[in-house]
This record gives structure tokens, C-alpha cells and sequence, in this order.
């Protein structure tokens, strides 16, 4: 069976690899999450990882910070989820190379787009942190960026909701589930599986994206694969 798509952009939320623990990391979380993207990898496929920082630092959260300070160490959370996967998909004999947005040196590469590029046709998987490098920005947007730059055929957001919804699945007993979804539609009911920045750029750059359950970490692979996981989000009319 060959996969569906040859090169994707899989977002993992921070929490995601908090596991139980709800707060830093779980090693044995992160290392399940990196069994399934290499499985990925084994079958061929070329992979971007954007990792979020939630499980250690909350800009918006942050009380009378200075926002810009807020987010700029919140992209040091990434880096540290980042490098955290690295060690993790290095461990399963993953060949791994970590780039960040902001000039870090001595611990991961600077965000070149077509050293990026070079990676992944040469079968590493590349993990971008530190966001897009600015403050006011999500991880998801950087995803949606890096996605686009790197001309990535899917953006996989990886959650701990098994797809989108018409409003909350832990709130709302009535929630229903989309299937199929158009970003159009995610940005007037103000769905919120992403932020309007994100949702606009998948839009207005004709990128799709699958929103699926991380909770079980075989879905990546599965996604890759084109099983029936999550909910697909495009736009038809562009």
C-alpha cells in the first residue's frame, strides 16, 4: 500500500507530549508519537514536524508580561519540545535535523527554506521550532508557513480532539463532528480548531489541512496512509 501524499507538515501540540503528566514531558509519550512518524518515514514519505510549546509556557496566559516577551519565550518552549523529538526519533534510528527561527547555534540550525528542502528529499525529517520567529504569531501559523514554503501537499494538525466540531466535545454533549469542513466556513462560525491568521493563510494558499486525535499516535501514519481519520479541511472553490 503506498501513501496518499509524498511530503506532509505535522503539527504536534505541546500538550500533546505532556501525556498524563499534563505539564514538560513524557518521554514514553514523545517516543510513541515518534514510532508512528517513522513508520511514515520507512514507507517513504517526507516529514516536517512544527511543535508547540503549551505543555511548558501559555503566552497569551501570561498575565502583565509584555506580550512580545511572552512570546519570545514561548518559542524557547518549542525549541525544547523540538530537540526532545529529535532525541526521541534519533533513538529509533531516524536521521533528524532541527531548525529554528530563532539563531540558536550551538543546538539546532537556522530556518533555511531550501536547506529544508534538501532534508527532506534526502529522507531526514526536519522540525522547525521557535514558531515563525515573530511574537503575535501562533505555532499553527508557523505550521501553515513552513507547510507552504516547504510545498508540503498536506498540513496535519495533530490534537487531542479527534477532528473538528461545531463547538466543544468536552463542554457539549450535542457537539457534532464535521467531516469534510471549508476554511471559509472555520472562519465565519469561528471555529476553533485554529486561529484566523492559520486558517486564512491554508485558505488563500489552497493548502488542506486533516485535524486528528493524537491520542492515539498510529493515526499519523494512518492519515499519511489516507485512512478515514479526523476531518478534512479545504477550500473547493479555490
Amino acid at each position: 500500500m503506498k501513501p496518499k501524499y509524498k511530503r506532509i507538515l505535522l503539527k504536534v501540540s505541546g500538550e500533546a507530549l505532556a501525556g498524563e503528566k499534563k505539564t514538560g514531558f513524557d518521554y514514553n509519550v514523545i517516543t510513541n508519537i515518534c514510532k508512528s512518524i517513522k513508520k511514515c518515514v520507512d514507507a517513504g514519505v517526507q516529514v516536517g514536524i512544527v511543535v508547540g510549546g503549551g505543555n511548558f509556557w501559555r503566552g497569551r496566559s501570561c498575565g502583565d508580561m509584555d506580550r512580545t516577551r511572552a512570546d519570545h519565550i514561548g518559542m524557547l518552549a518549542t525549541a525544547m519540545n523540538a530537540l526532545a523529538l529529535a532525541d526521541a526519533l534519533e533513538n529509533l534510528g531516524v536521521d533528524v535535523r532541527v531548525q529554528t527561527a530563532i539563531t540558536m547555534q550551538q543546538v539546532a540550525e537556522p530556518y533555511i527554506r531550501n536547506k529544508a528542502i534538501r532534508h527532506m528529499n534526502k529522507g531526514r525529517v526536519v522540525i522547525f521550532g521557535c514558531g515563525t520567529g515573530n511574537p503575535f504569531f501562533s505555532t499553527d501559523t508557523a505550521a501553515v508557513l513552513r507547510a507552504v514554503e516547504t510545498e508540503c501537499e498536506i498540513f496535519l494538525k495533530a490534537t487531542l480532539v479527534d477532528g473538528v466540531y461545531d463547538k466543544d466535545p468536552h463542554k457539549y454533549a450535542d457537539a457534532v463532528k464535521f467531516k469534510t469542513l471549508e476554511f471559509t466556513q472555520v472562519l465565519k462560525d469561528e471555529l476553533a480548531v485554529m486561529d484566523s491568521t492559520a486558517a486564512s493563510m491554508c485558505r488563500d494558499n489552497k493548502m488542506p489541512m486533516l485535524v486528528f486525535d493524537l491520542s492515539r499516535p498510529d493515526n499519523i501514519y494512518d492519515a499519511v496512509m489516507g485512512e478515514d481519520v479526523g476531518t478534512i479541511v479545504s477550500e473547493k472553490n479555490l
